[in-house]
């Protein structure tokens, strides 16, 4: 008789135990007495089994408010015990955790509000008035609204018992939002799996083991917030996450010393602030095994400089809320290839295409593997949920054959570093945010002097770009400081997408079919003496 594999005992464990929370709870009695977690800011530690404990108190009092499998629970929180806390305790009701951004505008959260319809809304206690506009403009109301100062709440209703909601690899257990073609925020939906995976991603990079201590200097609301040195991979390590409320260079370095930390996680605005603090006041960073770095490329003579100061193992991870990092540059990497985004991840498929007119390029239309042929990067990766809430029109635009078009624009080489050069739209990156123009360019006119206006970044040592706004007004009077007075009451923009300078001219660059050129602006900003000419409000 010939054998035959069956794939059905298999298909059920993992199905039933490949799952982030299962991996959670394992620690907790793998590693019961190692530190999980240390709250600077509350100056409190947890062990991974004194965070069990207060998982179950948190679940227990979510359920008390009527949280069951499938809802939503939005927490706009700083990276802190609370939103662990949460993050946790959502997974183990079969729940669906969703941090946003403290940075969001109350109509921006207002949309989230509505988008999601979460059961429960978590706040930071000095986002009151954000979050109170936000749920007077949301048509939807939460059963539980509450305030960091009154999380205590949650902890009163005992402890929940068990191994939590029977969950599948398949469930969204997270959905995180980001920016849209809009400028709106859009929820990515990630199950189980992903989690998982995403997790191993970081474990198997790094790598990160159950000894490390980590510290992520950017918010944990972020794909590269909440998985490396957040409370994804490193919980499901069994290592310990280490939370500051806000990043200070001196502060960080001052606790690479006190707390031994072995990772630091951010961008490389972080890297340059941190390595400027450390010249002028050295401290111990021997414990330190690795800086990792995501959401800009590493230039050559800024590398040499960091790896000179604070150490030489420097990595950089390139990727998408979507799906988290898809290539990475290793200290092997370096300083040869500073300034490329690296190879594709271990279990990643990262390619560069042409670019069409029509929509997405075919997936097997590559450019030259030359370094100077520029097209679109697109990925293949099991991190991605390949979905999107509410917005099958920007699903099908940004996923097709199991490939994500991330709307970079870049080159590879022979060896397949991939060299990100700009984005086929006009996205604007500053201090690791996402700024749509297209949204900032409808909130500044609305100002009745404005007869239309294009919003562009500005590169910018600290923030990577500033958003900087071109006004066509047909008035004189029109002043900088006005149109920040509005930019900043209006509902609909966070203060990080306010333009920072602004030029007033008669006539804005179009094409014949009346299309505004960004580029043509962005190009303009090469010269000194234009950028020399915007004005401070």
């Amino acid at each position: 008789m010939t054998y035959k594999y069956d794939s059905a005992a298999f298909r059920d464990v993992f199905e039933s135990r490949f799952t982030f929370i299962a991996g959670f709870w394992r620690n907790t009695h793998r590693y019961a007495e190692r530190l999980a977690l240390r709250d600077t800011d509350q100056g409190r530690d947890w062990t991974y089994a004194e965070l069990g404990a207060d998982v179950r108190r948190v679940a227990a009092g979510l359920a008390a408010h009527g949280v069951r499998s499938g809802d939503v629970v939005t927490f706009q929180l700083y990276n802190s015990a609370e939103f662990a806390l949460l993050y946790l305790a959502s997974q183990h009701l079969g729940a669906i955790a969703s941090p946003i951004n403290f940075r969001f505008s109350s109509g921006e959260t207002a949309h989230v509000l509505d988008d999601s319809s979460p059961r429960v809304y978590v706040y930071d206690a000095s986002l009151a008035a954000v979050a109170d506009e936000a749920l007077r403009m949301s048509t939807h109301v939460p059963a539980l609204t509450l305030s960091s100062d009154d999380f205590g709440i949650l902890l009163r209703h005992g402890s929940l018992d068990g191994e939590g909601h029977p969950g599948t690899a398949w469930d969204e257990t997270i959905r995180l939002y980001t920016s849209g073609t809009t400028g709106m925020p859009k929820g990515v939906s990630l199950p189980a799996a992903a989690e998982v995976l995403t997790a191993h991603d970081v474990i198997m990079h790094f790598p990160l083991e159950p000894q490390d201590r980590t510290l992520n200097m950017t918010p944990w609301f972020h794909r590269g917030g909440i998985s490396p040195g957040g409370p994804n991979a490193v919980f499901y390590a069994g290592a310990a996450a280490v939370t500051a409320r806000s990043f200070d260079p001196s502060a960080v370095l001052d606790m690479v010393s006190e707390h031994r930390l072995t990772f630091l996680i951010g961008a490389p605005t972080n890297l340059a602030m941190l390595t400027a603090h450390q010249e002028e006041r050295p401290r111990d960073l021997s414990s330190l095994r690795g800086l990792v770095t995501m959401g800009a490329p590493l230039e050559r003579e800024a590398c040499l400089r960091y790896q000179q100061v604070l150490t030489p193992r420097i990595f950089n991870g390139y990727g998408t809320t979507e799906m988290f990092w898809n290539t990475f540059l290793r200290p092997s990497d370096l300083p040869e290839h500073a300034g490329s985004a690296g190879r594709a991840c271990t279990d990643d498929d990262v390619r560069v295409v042409r670019v069409t007119e029509d929509g997405p390029g075919d997936p097997d239309d590559l450019v030259a593997k030359d370094g100077s042929a520029t097209g679109e990067v697109i990925m293949r990766s099991l991190k991605s949920g390949y979905a999107y809430v509410n917005n099958e029109r920007e699903q099908a635009l940004k996923f097709r054959d199991g490939w994500l078009y991330s709307g970079d624009l870049g080159t590879w080489d022979a060896q397949e570093y991939v060299t990100i050069v700009g984005r086929k739209d006009d996205m604007i990156i500053s201090g690791g945010e996402n700024v749509h123009p297209v949204q900032v360019e409808e909130v500044l006119n609305e100002h009745p002097q404005v007869t239309d206006s294009i919003v562009v970044g500005l590169p910018d040592e600290r923030w990577g770009q500033i958003v900087v706004a071109y006004i066509q007004t047909a008035t004189r009077d029109l002043t900088p400081q006005e149109l920040d007075k509005h930019a900043k009451a209006h509902p609909m923009l966070a203060d990080y997408k306010r333009p920072r300078r602004y030029r007033f001219v008669d006539t804005l660059p179009r094409t014949a079919t009346g299309k505004k050129m960004h580029y043509v602006i962005r190009a303009g900003l090469t010269d000194p003496a234009e950028v020399a000419a915007l004005r401070t409000p």
